[in-house]
């Protein structure tokens, strides 16, 4: 069951820190921490394995994979003892990394992009790949009349004659060229991705599934945990602010306008969702370099309880970000292999345990997400694989 991981994005620290994390569980070099799928309620029931996974990707940056490594190493995001352990598998990955396509139209990019995932899959003989995204977080695209339908996209991609005027935000012909090559696709940042009705259209004529968006690895985990509780005892929540100070490539990266509001649109969506509101504050995001690939939130809560008497509550999250991510793209990549093995075909709302802000109407609160991903790993292995 050799399934593809297809990552845009492979030189990154969360692709690196992923890659180093399955090169290393395979060896049994380290322990499968903070893998959803290896905790005891969902242990054994979902093949591929982490060591039927076999990785690639795009990248614009062309560092090697060992020499990333060696950083994330260096600032105390991954032991070096394991890094430098992997480093010949690593360095075996490394000849399945392309440059990022960048051809004269988008229709000719796309077409590079799925040209390197059909030799992927056939160069190692794989049952199937998974795209998964987990590049920088772009601005939110304009609306644009071609994202209306599956025929107006092709048309629009046929016509245009330079990549001057983009008909689709790179993300977005990521997906187009992952499904057009009856690949799953997975958005593990805010990106647009496959959340556009078009390629929902294309998705469901492939028969793929795909999920996303936006890792949940920080501070919106704990709003996720916190907020069904105000709800549920019927505490008013007045104000909910939070601060967020993040160094390495995703900080400098959410120092811009877009990104940054792209990304905070994404962590305020668990609030009125689950509360029924939106309190008053907002989410902020701030660059600091000198935290690396580490990141701390401070949030501050001012809720109301019986006969109006005012309270609060403040949490710190001090986390290594890609190490939080890393364990959820393999659970992903995993996951989306699973569900297309069985026929699912379009969004899988199941997986918005992994989330920020998951696709469809489904639950916010983390409880009543992890109810509905056991259901569904039930459902696509009813008994544990021997």
């Amino acid at each position: 069951m050799r399934t593809g991981t297809w990552l845009i994005g492979a030189r990154g620290s969360v692709a690196v820190t992923s890659l180093i994390g399955a090169l290393a569980i395979r060896a049994g070099l380290t322990a499968p921490t903070g893998c959803v799928l290896e905790s005891p309620a969902l242990r054994e029931r979902v093949r591929p394995g982490v060591g039927d996974l076999v990785f690639g990707g795009h990248d614009v940056t062309s560092v090697p994979l060992e020499k990333k490594a060696a950083e994330l190493a260096g600032s105390g995001v991954v032991p070096a003892a394991l890094a430098l352990a992997v480093k010949d598998d690593l360095a075996a990955v490394e000849q399945n990394v392309r440059p990022l396509p960048a051809a004269a139209t988008q229709a000719d990019t796309a077409r590079e992009i799925a040209a390197d995932l059909e030799n992927f899959r056939h160069h190692h003989d794989l049952d199937r790949v998974v795209v998964i995204n987990v590049s920088t977080t772009e601005p939110v695209p304009p609306p644009h009349p071609a994202h209306a339908s599956l025929a107006e996209l092709r048309a629009a991609l046929s016509g245009a004659d330079s990549v001057a005027e983009p008909v689709l935000p790179p993300s977005s012909l990521a997906a187009y060229a992952a499904l057009s090559a009856g690949c799953p696709y997975v958005d593990f940042t805010p990106s647009a991705g496959a959340r556009l009705p078009a390629l929902d259209a294309l998705a469901r004529e492939q028969g793929l599934p795909y999920a996303g968006h936006d890792g949940k690895t920080g501070e919106t985990l704990v709003k996720s945990v916190l907020a069904p509780m105000f709800a549920q005892r019927n505490l008013r929540v007045r104000t909910w602010s939070g601060i967020n100070l993040l160094g390495g490539g995703d900080g400098a990266n959410l120092a811009q306008p877009g990104a940054n509001a792209a990304k905070s649109a994404s962590k305020q969506r668990v609030l009125p969702e689950t509360l029924g509101y939106l309190p008053q504050g907002e989410t902020r995001i701030d660059y600091l370099e000198d935290l690396g690939d580490f990141k701390t939130a401070w949030d501050l809560v001012t809720f109301e309880g019986f006969l109006g008497t005012g309270m609060r509550m403040e949490f710190t999250w001090h986390g290594c970000d890609s190490v939080l991510a890393a364990p959820l793209v393999l659970d992903l990549a995993r996951l989306t292999a699973a569900a297309h093995r069985a026929g699912r075909a379009g969004p899988l709302p199941e997986l918005a345990f992994f989330f920020k802000d998951p696709l469809g109407e489904v639950p916010h609160g983390l409880a009543d997400q992890w109810r509905v991903l056991v259901e569904f790993v039930t459902a696509l292995s009813p008994e544990p694989t021997p």
